[in-house]
């Protein structure tokens, strides 16, 4: 029998310029991930929708979030918090009231 040298890897998570945790070489934030886990889907469904994401990452990411789950909860309820105050000021920039009526009208519909 021979040994195995077992060596902790690094949870494939980086931070980006605006603050979030995005996997590692790629342009998918945690909140995807964590979110669709959440809903049910299996690390092998989001990886197919994710193939940018190797499946042993969507893994390795779980049992992290798992493992840490109060700083990952912590850290989605800020994500949701920023998003909402992002939605608030896109919509107060941009009303959403009328706007179908303002399409059909510049259609001619």
């Amino acid at each position: 029998m021979s040994a195995w040298a077992i060596e902790p890897e690094p949870v494939p998570l980086v931070w980006d310029k605006a603050g979030r945790l995005m996997v590692a070489g790629t342009r998918v934030p945690l909140d995807t991930l964590v979110i669709a886990f959440e809903r049910g889907d299996s690390p092998e469904t989001i990886h197919q929708s994710y193939p940018s994401v190797p499946l042993g990452d969507i893994y390795a990411i779980f049992a992290y979030c798992l493992r840490h789950r109060d700083e990952i909860d912590a850290y989605m309820t800020r994500r949701a918090s920023q998003l909402a105050d992002l939605r608030d000021r896109v919509e107060a920039r941009f009303p959403v009231d009328g706007v179908r009526a303002r399409l059909l009208a510049h259609t001619g519909a």
